[in-house]
């Protein structure tokens, strides 16, 4: 105790340039990685778990709609694949621009801009909710004018419109969890979202099962389990879980809407031009020979590489989080420490799943349906779909990384260039003119994701992350409301 006591006095009367270096001695490497894992942890562990359960819900969904028939099982996969990762990646991309504010904000300490910036993101995500619900609503049209079978596009069009709610519900959940996660809070989405997803295998084994429901059944139970954590987050944050970061609705949040929309449409970009390209290789799919065993395989092997990418997607939270906290507080030794940590530890984790997958890819696709023609499909494709979940490990945390510095706009082009200049382009040739047919179309697709990721990693290693850390404190300020200026308490609504 004395001893650092001694320690400390010494430090304190040491200039400060000495302190800080002295101080960089006494932090050993594995004293470092312990520290900033513990960090990542708190933000990562309930995100993988919240996603796995919110990813779960559809998957559950997928399974018992799958037992109901093979072209229900096609319909739910098109509709699911198609419009719902296109509005999903809408959504979520836009919702990320919330990410960089927050976790900027919350860096710098100032937390009272966190709740407008929330409030301003549910305005700009609605608006573009609203503009989205006749892509649900004519869905069978646009399917057969695609090129979709008669039997799928007609049964899709009956399942989009059990989406619509459903659109609306990913508005306030995306936000949330960026709000909570930006102060690692968001154990108590962890908890709600578990309850979600309890709930939903059984109201779902009930109205299918039990009661015959088929279809309904299992998508008004989706309906159910996708609400009933927003009604619980709302009470939290309302009834004072976040004291710091929410003072009440506010008119502030319909200030500076101009600027938040553009950082939303960059962010969009980036996710969606992400999200889509499994979109169009399902489309593709489409148009082949056997296309409802090719779409119901491919769909089988997305949810799985799906399952994977939810622990990726957490660590991309996780990314984005640490890298905005420590860019927001100054510090870009800190940041640049918090990506080696986090793409070393998704990575690992990649290679693990990576390895039982291949060992159990013989029986994984039973769980989904119960044709064997499906299943040998699934089988054929198990080597690309294990790179593909490798692979995973690495591109989203990178993505991560992008969202918490507020690169959206440059990932946006990486993005554009690699997956539809060069991956889709090599795939039609490779599945359609060389005759590779599916196992074509999703080596073409691997082609632009390595290509893309090769630039991500050269981009954050050539970044002056000095620079990074200026940029962040002028965004801060540039948005920057005062307690005394933002008038909670004074304009809340």
């Amino acid at each position: 105790m004395e001893n650092s006591k001694r320690d400390e006095l010494r430090l304190s009367l040491l200039p400060q340039n000495n302190v800080e270096k002295e101080q960089e001695v006494r932090e050993t490497l594995g004293w470092r990685i312990w520290a900033e894992s513990k960090k990542m942890w708190v933000v990562a562990g309930p995100a993988i778990f919240t996603r796995f359960s919110t990813f779960g819900v559809s998957v559950i969904t997928q399974a018992f709609i799958g037992h109901v028939g093979s072209t229900e099982l096609a319909a739910y996969a098109l509709v699911f694949t198609v419009f719902v990762r296109f509005a999903n990646g809408v959504l979520l991309g836009m919702a990320s621009a919330l990410e960089t504010l927050c976790g900027q904000a919350y860096g710098a300490k100032q937390h009272h801009m966190l709740g407008i910036y929330l409030q301003r993101s549910w305005i700009v995500l609605f608006m573009c909710t609203i503009l989205m619900v006749p892509l649900f609503i004519f869905t069978a049209p646009l399917l057969r004018f695609l090129g979709q079978d008669e039997s799928i596009a007609s049964t899709a069009g009956t399942i989009a419109l059990w989406f619509i709610p459903i659109n609306f519900s990913y508005m306030f959940s995306f936000t949330f969890q960026t709000y909570l996660q930006s102060q690692s809070k968001n154990l108590i989405i962890t908890y709600l979202a578990a309850l979600s997803l309890s709930l939903h295998v059984l109201f779902s084994w009930l109205s299918v099962v039990k009661f015959s429901m088929g279809v309904a059944g299992a998508m008004g139970s989706m309906i159910l389990a996708m609400w009933i954590p927003i009604f619980g987050q709302f009470g939290f944050v309302l009834c004072g879980g976040c004291p710091e970061t929410w003072k009440g609705f506010s008119w502030d949040a319909f200030r500076d809407l101009r600027l938040v929309i553009k950082l939303s449409l960059s962010s969009g970009a980036m996710i969606c031009l992400e999200l889509w390209y499994n979109t169009i290789l399902v489309l593709l799919t489409g148009n082949m020979k056997n296309a409802e065993i090719a779409i119901d395989a491919l769909s089988i092997c997305l949810n799985i590489s799906g399952w994977e990418m939810m622990v990726s997607v957490g660590f991309l939270a996780a990314a984005g989080v640490r890298v905005a906290n420590e860019l927001g507080a100054g510090s870009a030794r800190n940041a640049r420490f918090s990506i080696k940590v986090v793409v070393s530890t998704s990575l690992s984790i990649g290679v693990v799943l990576f390895t039982l997958f291949l060992w159990f890819r013989g029986s994984l696709a039973y769980i989904f349906t119960d044709s064997k023609a499906v299943a040998d499909a699934v089988a054929d494709l198990a080597f690309l779909l294990a790179f593909t979940i490798l692979l995973n490990s690495v591109q989203p945390v990178l993505s991560g990384v992008a969202v918490g510095a507020g690169w959206q706009g440059l990932v946006a082009y990486v993005n554009l260039g690699c997956y539809y200049f060069v991956g889709i382009p090599t795939g039609i040739v490779l599945g359609y003119v060389i005759g590779y047919q599916v196992k074509g179309i999703w080596i073409g697709m691997i082609i632009g994701t390595v290509i893309q990721t090769i630039l991500l990693v050269y981009i954050t290693w050539k970044t002056d992350w000095d620079n990074q850390v200026a940029l962040a404190q002028t965004r801060v300020k540039k948005w920057l409301l005062p307690p005394k200026e933002s008038k909670h308490g004074q304009e809340n609504l």
